[in-house]
């Protein structure tokens, strides 16, 4: 959870509850009525969205086959087969060994992920099978399910493509280009958009993304897909989110566009009319924001936030931590501290905004100190006594509330 809660201003009620509780969600809103739910950058809350959107009924209801695509990545195969789109060597397995036995036709490198994992938790890149037991034992600490997935990897351009789908039809498409940070195999650093690729490739992006929208059922709403346009000029689909992209893409859109999808699945989660229809056609460009430091370490200072917002071309800084705060590596895209944004003529322009900013954007950050071991001492243990637990705020069951 960010330490700054932005949204929380904005809510009738705070509810802390996992996202993957759908029962626990339903108990704790007691009466009231939610006339829509909503989740937005994490696959964790995709299945207790289409429990909760059955169990009351709501206009829009999250379809079932996205479910099954976008948290389990052999089942995405199998329906990106299905559909017609060129895959690659893959296998799956909740058993260790199966998975290292399966894995022995496969083509090195690898990549090794849970197969219901997101935001790049868990992932590795495997050169050579004496190291696929380890990278799978890693993955599978981050694997709710307990299965893994090792895929032949796909070189080529790393590409995005965010589509929001209305009356069966993509209503808002567009591709972005991705680029890992320096020295990773797959943390995302920047992402850019319009894509720099000719119409006919675009076209062809976009009419793929339709079709997997269509055998996953989205007939209405948002999905994100991780594509490799390789060398050859043939495209892979490496996995599919159904639901809106995560690490600031909204606000990318927003900048390049004028679009508002957030607004648009809100809409959508209520059974309210909305348009994505581009506003402008900008270059814009997204660059996450690291701790510098390869441990954890505590933000101690932030100078020049001031000087980097009034760097012409910057539409968007945001910082979702404070001094004082927790940091962790950027190892992991929910271990990211903030996001800058900006636009120009070309993407040139706005790759340029970006790097004057990140320069004059000063954050410092400190190892944390070892911890010293506590002395051994004799306590006694009193009997149990009954915690008081503080009332959750009130929903008035009368009134319509959207739970994201």
């Amino acid at each position: 959870m960010r330490p700054d809660r932005p949204a929380l201003p904005f809510a009738d009620a705070f509810l802390q509850v996992s996202t993957r509780d759908a029962d626990a969600i339903a108990a704790a809103l007691g009466d009231a009525r939610p006339a829509g739910f909503v989740t937005c950058a994490s696959d964790a809350g995709l299945v207790a969205w289409r429990e909760l959107c059955l169990w009351y009924g709501t206009a829009y209801r999250y379809p079932e086959g996205a479910l099954a695509g976008s948290t389990d990545k052999a089942a995405f195969h199998e329906l990106a087969r299905t559909a017609g789109v060129a895959g690659y060597g893959f296998a799956e397995s909740s058993d260790p060994d199966e998975l290292v036995a399966q894995a022995a036709g496969l083509r090195y490198p690898l990549v090794v992920k849970p197969a219901d994992g997101s935001g790049s938790k868990g992932v590795l890149r495997v050169t050579g099978p004496d190291d696929l037991p380890a990278a799978v034992a890693h993955s599978r600490t981050f694997a709710a399910s307990g299965a893994v997935i090792a895929e032949e990897v796909v070189e080529g351009r790393q590409l995005v493509v965010e589509t929001f789908v209305r009356d069966g039809r993509p209503h808002f498409t567009a591709v972005l280009e991705k680029e890992f940070v320096p020295g990773t195999d797959f943390m995302v650093g920047r992402l850019r958009c319009p894509a720099r690729l000719p119409d006919a490739v675009l076209t062809g992006l976009e009419a793929t993304a339709g079709r997997l929208c269509a055998a996953l059922g989205v007939t209405d709403g948002p999905a994100n897909f991780d594509v490799v346009l390789g060398a050859d000029g043939r495209e892979r689909v490496i996995e599919v989110n159904a639901r809106l992209g995560g690490n600031g893409i909204p606000r990318l859109l927003a900048a390049a566009y004028g679009v508002d999808n957030v607004r648009a699945l809100v809409a959508l989660a209520l059974g309210e009319p909305f348009d994505l229809t581009p506003e402008r056609t900008a270059h814009a460009a997204l660059e996450l924001i690291g701790s510098p430091l390869d441990e954890d370490g505590e933000l101690v200072a932030v100078g020049g936030l001031a000087e980097a917002r009034a760097v012409p071309g910057i539409t968007d800084l945001a910082l979702f931590v404070r001094p004082g705060d927790l940091v962790r590596p950027f190892d992991q895209s929910g271990h990211k501290i903030g996001h800058l944004v900006a636009t120009g003529p070309t993407a040139e322009a706005a790759d340029a905004a970006l790097a004057e900013a990140r320069a004059l954007l000063r954050l410092t950050v400190r190892p944390l100190p070892a911890p010293v071991p506590a002395p051994a001492v004799a306590v006694s243990v009193p009997a149990a006594v009954p915690l008081a637990v503080p009332a959750t705020p009130a929903l008035d069951p009368g009134e319509h509330h959207v739970v994201s």
